[in-house]
């Protein structure tokens, strides 16, 4: 697997998992290694976990203050540009300065990850997707560079880490 190594991450390997019956694909098995990583990351500390589903990033809810980290999953990519900074300040707001953030999302692999099907004038890429009652909707989805993810973090955090695995990247970083 290409993972690279950064500070509190581990190699992974395929032979840690077994299989239930059903067969774990290289996908499942890579997002059972990062979550296991986070996990132990924010093992200790009281955490908010928001996670996309369906493309659609969770609401922050408004009574959560003082967590010591935040984990976002599959919700970075989501986010169009102009509502990325918006998404930190709500997070820093239900945390706290020095609080841990956690983002995790896809890194686009060829033949698995939609196509990106266009990029408006403000940088924002969008795939198609065929929903469960059959219609093709369009949905903002981006595919980050590293350089990208720290320069777009930096005003509000520090520490920052990148690491990829095979089908995702996890960032790590403590809001200042």
């Amino acid at each position: 697997m290409n993972h690279n190594e950064h500070d509190d991450y581990e190699d992974y390997d395929d032979e840690d998992y077994e299989d239930d019956g059903e067969g774990l694909s290289d996908r499942d098995a890579d997002l059972a290694d990062v979550r296991e990583q986070v996990a132990q990351l924010t093992d200790g500390l009281q955490t908010l976990t928001l996670t996309g589903d369906e493309g659609v990033v969770p609401a922050i809810p408004d009574d959560v203050a003082g967590c010591g980290a935040v984990v976002a999953e599959f919700c970075w990519s989501r986010l169009k540009r102009d509502e990325q900074d918006a998404f930190l300040a709500k997070l820093k707001k239900a945390s706290g300065k020095d609080a841990l953030l956690v983002l995790l999302d896809e890194i686009y692999v060829e033949g698995t990850s939609n196509t990106v099907a266009r990029t408006d004038l403000q940088g924002n890429t969008y795939e198609i997707v065929t929903t469960e009652d059959g219609q093709r909707v369009e949905r903002p989805m981006s595919y980050p560079t590293d350089s990208a993810l720290r320069k777009r973090l930096a005003n509000a955090a520090k520490e920052i880490r990148v690491a990829r695995w095979e089908y995702f990247w996890v960032v790590t970083c403590k809001f200042k």
